[in-house]
């Protein structure tokens, strides 16, 4: 019996051994050239979009952030780039409008991700406007790419808070219906801008009878001068007292007229020869070259005379900047062909609006109608809380609308207090809040150590889930993105 099993067992054996020998182990034989290896690497992993890997459907993978625009950085959790222009998610769809609101804590590198946007913007053909360059932080960079640096201050480049710059030279070429709405929209520029300085001196709002006799005094001097009209011409015809003047003011009286625009002539007589003097009081020196690549307005030199200056030049930028883009836009409807595109800069926004009461309504009017001037916005500021401190409930609410109304919000470091009044505008998931918040913070007190919160963003668009985003510089970005070039210097 024994005899038979070995004789049965055997063939199995056998059959067993040669198909051992015919199966390769996982690491392969033990011999030369048997296919040996003791570390197997992985298999190699590539990056293209869906059109150029089309055909190894369904061996690909997309994470579904947005690739229209420009690159800002990678996805944090798998590394695919990231692509933000807030005019281009308009174009796609992505977004209503074409708002742009970042907050974060100085040194998370807010400027950083809006140097990038800036340089994108030009190489895509849209042209960026430093609405107002505090410090300055991109006027180097404007330079770089070959555009136009216009530095404003005592003894430097002036701005004419009155000017109309293209529109104006539109409206003398117009005649009939056309020219008449033209010349409405200067007049109102003029005056609202006037207003906002008469406001910020005065620290207070003007009066509805001011307001009257001064629209009227800009209308006589359009009709009288042959020259755009200035602060000082203003004052002038306010001190003269004409018949038109009187009659505005409802009296006849001279002594009445008086007393009635005593104030207001102080007020403007502020403008011209007290603290603001030498920066607004006199015709333009260099306009904005719309056909520049890149347009940026330093104010920095008006920095040290104190916030009242700042914030008039910040508002002055603002207008001369944004009448700008009108006379493009309407220049390009009387001659044909299609609108360039503006991408405008608001740093520092808190700086602007808590000059004075009153003053937040001012910049509201000017950036609401952004949309149908092709023109996307960005401001920046570091918190919410920056807006609180403005003069009024009714400032402060319009200032919190700002953020409200922005499509896009990118959020840098921030503290949970600030989350939290982020979360009332932008909801915000708890995964999300906590993410943003170990960016606030240095992780330790070793010196030189990295800031956890530097070049890191989350971008939120509506009750989409956030984008975390993770830029790095690259190239001449080290040099040109830098806002710490003059403290390294000092040290």
């Amino acid at each position: 019996m024994c005899k038979t099993r070995i004789g049965r067992d055997r063939p199995d054996s056998v059959e067993a051994e040669a198909m051992s020998e015919a199966l390769a182990p996982a690491w392969g034989w033990k011999q030369p050239l048997g296919g040996r290896a003791a570390h197997v690497e992985p298999a190699p992993e590539f990056q293209a979009t869906t059109m150029q890997v089309c055909g190894l459907f369904p061996f690909t993978a997309g994470s579904g952030t947005p690739t229209v625009g420009t690159p800002v950085g990678r996805h944090q959790l798998w590394g695919e780039v990231v692509c933000l222009d807030p005019l281009a998610w308009l174009r796609a769809g992505l977004v209503t409008n074409p708002g742009m609101f970042v907050l974060g804590q100085p040194g998370t590198g807010k400027s950083t991700l809006v140097k990038r946007l800036v340089t994108g913007a030009v190489a895509t053909a849209t042209t960026p406007i430093i609405l107002g360059d505090t410090k300055p932080d991109y006027s180097m960079l404007v330079d770089y790419l070959g555009g136009q640096v216009i530095s404003i201050g005592r003894g430097a480049d002036r701005i004419n808070p009155l000017d109309s710059g293209p529109l104006g030279a539109v409206l003398r070429s117009q005649t009939g219906a056309r020219a008449e709405t033209l010349r409405w929209e200067v007049r109102g520029r003029r005056l609202a801008l006037l207003m906002a300085l008469c406001t910020l001196v005065r620290e207070s709002r003007i009066s509805n009878a001011e307001e009257v006799v001064l629209g009227r005094a800009v209308d006589l001097l359009d009709e009288r001068l042959g020259h755009e009209p200035t602060v000082p011409d203003v004052l002038n015809v306010l001190e003269e007292g004409p018949a038109e003047l009187r009659s505005a003011a409802r009296t006849n009286s001279v002594e009445t007229y008086r007393q009635r625009t005593s104030d207001l002539v102080f007020t403007l007589d502020l403008l011209c020869n007290g603290s603001l003097a030498g920066v607004f009081d006199a015709p333009t020196t260099r306009p904005i070259d719309l056909n520049a690549p890149a347009i940026s307005v330093d104010i920095s030199r008006v920095r040290a005379a104190g916030d009242k200056l700042l914030t008039a030049a910040m508002l002055c930028t603002w207008a001369y900047a944004f009448g700008m883009v009108d006379a493009s836009a309407a220049l390009t409807d009387l001659q044909g062909g299609s609108r360039r595109s503006y991408l405008g800069v608001m740093d520092e926004l808190w700086r602007a609006l808590r000059g004075a009461p009153g003053l937040v309504e001012h910049a509201d009017a000017l950036t609401r109608l952004n949309r149908a001037k092709g023109m996307a916005s960005i401001m920046i500021t570091h918190s919410l809380a920056d807006l609180d401190a403005l003069a009024t409930e009714e400032d402060r609410a319009k200032a919190k609308g700002f953020a409200d109304r922005s499509a896009i919000t990118v959020l840098a470091g921030l503290p949970p207090r600030e989350l939290a009044r982020v979360h009332e505008i932008t909801p915000l998931t708890g995964p999300e809040q906590h993410l943003v918040t170990s960016w606030s913070a240095p992780d330790s007190w070793q010196p030189g150590a990295r800031h956890p919160g530097r070049g890191k963003y989350l971008i939120k668009t509506g009750e989409r889930l956030g984008i975390p985003v993770e830029l790095s510089l690259v190239g001449a970005e080290k040099r040109l993105y830098d806002t710490d070039q003059a403290i390294r210097r000092d040290a």
